[in-house]
Formats: C-alpha cells, structure tokens, sequence
C-alpha cells in the first residue's frame, strides 16, 4: 500500500482538561472510537476504519502518535525510514507520562481522555452507546475505558501493555484492580462483553494474558486466538496485527472471521438493541 491522504475522513480536534488532540472521523451513527497500534493510523488502520463505516457507525480515531496515512510497508517507503519511524513512534510513547508501558495493576493516564472523548461522541452520534478497538499498545485501553457504562462494545486486538519482559507483566494486562473491578461488575450485572484477538505465539500478547483476563471477567471474555498460518504471509513482521497488517482480506480466512466477529460485536451492541422502554408509559 501507498500513504493514504486521508481522503473520506473528517478532520477534527477534541480537548479535554487543557489537552487537545486531532481526530479523524467517518461515517453516521453510534461511534465507535478506533486507537491505532504503533507507529500510528496507518493505511491499513483507516481501511478497517472505513468498514466500521460501512455497518453504519461513526469511526472516531484519535491521533495519539505517529502521521495519520503514512505507510509501514517497506517496499513502500523504504526499510530504513520504516524503522526510524517505528521506533520515533514508541520513543514518543515511552517517554510520555500518558502512557503506562511497564507498570502493572495501573491504567494509562490517556484513557482518561480517552473516554471524555467516547462520551462527547455519544452526545455528538447518538445511538445505545459507544464501541472501542485499541491495538497493540492501546489494546487494553479499550478494557478500561470500560468503566463508564456508556461504552457496549470493547475490543482488545492483540493488548501488549504492560510489555511483557516478565512473566508476572505477562500474566496481567494494563488497568488497575479499581477499575477491573467495575468493568467485572458490569459483565455480571448488564451482559457486557469485552472481545479479546491475538496469534497464539504472539510474545507482546502472550496466553497468560488471556488467561487472567479469562479468570477475571468469566465467560464475559471472548476470545479469538489464531494460529500462525492464519496470518497474512506478505507482512513483514512476526503474526501480530490480527485486523490490520496481517488480516487476509477474504472469506473463509480465519483472520477475516475475527474481522467479522468484532463488526458483528458492534452490530449487535450499537445498531440492533432495542430501545428501552419509556418509564413513564
């Protein structure tokens, strides 16, 4: 693929608490806000964009690193300015206090921002309430902005923090105890879901993770775990990107299942409840 100009998507600013960020936006209906795996939206992040789009939802990405629309490929943009451009990417996360990268039993202080955001895209698109996908490195944002009861469809598309280089940071994933407990809550009281995607040798998301998130939220957890041979042959990295850089785009393929699946999450969620009654009648 070649860098996407960003033609189709809105271009927008959101602030919250003196911090503002650009946002893209495509589509009418509930929103569904979209957090970008490292080094940023890259073509492949908006192609899945535009299929939440397609459903009838409202794609909300924030800008939260990298350039919006540039290419990871490098036979498009050359190996050496690809890894530059990684690692600028997660230099910038690591050394910022919005991102909690190692430590355990805390959430990211951006996910503060983050559901202020999915809470003015509630009042802005309307609808039951709002879907969220992190990836990678935002993938367990998704599970804590999960405490405001506004937020119906969580996704954790291969949830890498806290990095795992023990294998106690592996066995956990990046909220507090606090917030967890609220999320679990939820599940057991309202039916929540919380969608989780990796590839079974994938070390940034390794089985432990799932496993405690499978003891802690019960059968309120769904997982979807690949093989190897499932991932797309032509990306250049290790299988990890279940929706993005290694899906293979046709039916039959279990990755595009996975695609499927999380759609139908925000279907379901989103698009086809049925309003509540009116009190009052």
């Amino acid at each position: 693929m070649a860098d996407h100009d960003l033609t189709g998507f809105e271009r927008d600013t959101f602030t919250h608490a003196g911090v503002t960020r650009r946002t893209l936006r495509r589509g009418t209906g509930p929103a569904v806000i979209v957090m970008a795996e490292i080094p940023g939206i890259t073509p492949k992040v908006l192609a899945f964009a535009e299929r939440v789009a397609a459903i009838g939802c409202t794609a909300v990405l924030p800008v939260l690193f990298g350039t919006p629309g540039r290419d990871v490929d490098p036979a498009a943009a050359g190996r050496l300015n690809t890894q530059r451009y990684i690692a600028a990417s997660m230099r910038k996360v690591c050394v910022s206090r919005e991102f909690t990268v190692l430590a355990t039993g805390k959430s990211s202080p951006v996910v503060t921002w983050l559901r202020a955001l999915a809470a003015h895209e509630h009042e802005r698109c309307g609808g039951p309430g709002v879907g969220a996908v992190g990836m990678c490195l935002t993938g367990g944002f998704a599970l804590a902005m999960a405490v405001d009861d506004r937020l119906l469809a969580p996704v954790l598309s291969q949830p890498s923090l806290p990095l795992p280089v023990t294998r106690s940071r592996g066995a956990t994933i990046d909220i507090s105890a606090e917030e967890l407990a609220v999320v679990r809550g939820r599940c057991r009281r309202e039916g929540l879901q919380v969608m989780g995607l990796r590839f079974r040798s994938d070390k940034l998301v390794p089985e432990s993770r799932f496993d405690f998130l499978r003891r802690e939220l019960g059968d309120a957890f769904v997982a979807v775990e690949l093989d190897d041979s499932a991932a797309n042959p032509d990306a250049t990295m290790a299988p990890h990107s279940v929706l993005t850089e290694h899906l293979i785009d046709e039916p039959g393929q279990p990755t595009r299942a996975a695609l499927d699946g999380v759609l139908d999450l925000f279907r379901t969620r989103l698009l086809e409840r049925a309003p509540e009654a009116d009190p009052a009648v």
